[in-house]
């Protein structure tokens, strides 16, 4: 299978790919909590959706969904977003659920507190 890049969405600022394909893997960058105009969503849920719909519009630029992620690694810098986060992957995905590595750091660019990336598989819809 031919790799596949998410086209037109690397900048000066941001010069990597947003999400890969080789073979029937995506390997998607982290996912910041950003509206679509560039403006950090702040709060704890707030901001793990923000961040989620991020990785989806990522996703989605390679054809795929959440639906196809299986495995999630978030960046924190506050380790009590853990519950919050527990939330997240209980609402917005079914069994069985991704892996998920869950990973406090001392800083995320833009003054975030989150960040995810992910690694989905291509697969036959059912």
């Amino acid at each position: 299978m031919k790799d596949q890049v998410a086209k037109g969405s690397e900048d000066a600022d941001h010069p990597y790919s947003p999400a890969f394909i080789v073979d029937d893997l995506a390997f998607v960058s982290g996912a910041l909590p950003m509206t679509s105009s560039g403006t950090l969503v702040g709060g704890r849920a707030t901001a793990l959706d923000a961040a989620l719909e991020t990785l989806a519009t990522r996703l989605a630029s390679v054809n795929l969904t959440l639906a196809d992620v299986v495995k999630l690694t978030y960046f924190v810098t506050d380790v009590t977003l853990r519950d919050e986060a527990n939330a997240q992957l209980i609402e917005r995905f079914s069994h069985p659920r991704p892996a998920r590595t869950f990973v406090e750091v001392s800083r995320l660019p833009y003054g975030a507190n989150v960040e995810i990336d992910a690694v989905a598989h291509r697969r036959a819809r059912r």
